[in-house]
């Protein structure tokens, strides 16, 4: 599928859901470093009640203003042909409010889409956005967001393993994913020339680890962890987490 249709919300293989989560969009931002790529992670203030004080890519819910300004009072459908623009404005306003990042929209590639399970009590349909980083300066905006970081994604990962920051599922599964990629530019490339991942979350348990199971995995659509087969897993222990992807 190439580019144009896969960024077309009817072209899209959307797993259905029973019930609607608030739609919102992250922005993964990336840049070259001297050890390899690195992504900007902002920590959320612990006092807030989804992913307090997790370290998490920039982003929020989808606005009314993000519609642009012939807005006519109703929210787009996710369906609309228009709204990945939208999502993609709102990646924009969320990057300057919250790390003073000056992106540009059109700079933007739909990576990936996230569905928590119907269980969690916060549900958001979460739209990632991958674009390159900006030149200047970075400051966290002081209220929701307490702290800003560079971080290799193999990094990141190590310090959520050894305790020292907290992640949630999505942010570390795309750490994981961002990982292999030597430069911003090839990353960028890979998820520009192909169409976005769809990540429905169902959590099971299984020897003692809670375990996130995606679309691909053996045991994906029974919700059991013990199927033998091909794995798109998070396994979420008391320790270590480790996504395991052999789809």
């Amino acid at each position: 599928m190439d580019q144009a249709k896969s960024n077309r919300p009817e072209e899209w293989s959307k797993p259905e859901v029973e019930q609607v989560a608030v739609a919102a969009a992250t922005v993964v931002l990336v840049r070259d470093a001297s050890e390899g790529i690195e992504v900007l992670l902002a920590r959320r203030n612990s006092k807030i009640y989804f992913a307090g004080g997790a370290w998490v890519f920039p982003g929020g819910r989808i606005d009314a203003d993000d519609h642009g300004p012939d807005f006519g009072g109703e929210h787009f459908d996710e369906s609309h042909e228009d709204f990945l623009d939208v999502a993609r404005r709102a990646c924009v306003r969320e990057a300057a409010e919250e790390a003073d990042a000056l992106i540009n929209a059109d700079d933007l590639v739909f990576m990936s889409h996230w569905t928590p399970p119907l269980e969690a009590p916060k549900r958001f349909s979460t739209y990632f956005f991958m674009g390159p980083a900006p030149t200047e300066t970075l400051t966290a905006d002081g209220g929701e967001i307490h702290e800003l970081a560079w971080m290799r994604p193999a990094d990141a990962m190590r310090q959520r393993n050894e305790g020292q920051i907290e992640l949630i599922p999505p942010t570390f599964i795309t750490l994981a994913l961002l990982a292999p990629f030597a430069t911003a530019t090839e990353a960028l490339a890979h998820y520009r020339d192909n169409s976005p991942e769809f990540f429905v979350t169902k959590f099971t348990r299984k020897d003692g680890y809670n375990i996130a199971l995606y679309a691909g995995d053996a045991g994906y659509e029974v919700g059991d962890a013990s199927v033998p087969g091909p794995r798109n897993r998070l396994l979420m222990g008391e320790g270590d987490w480790v996504y395991e992807r052999d789809v």
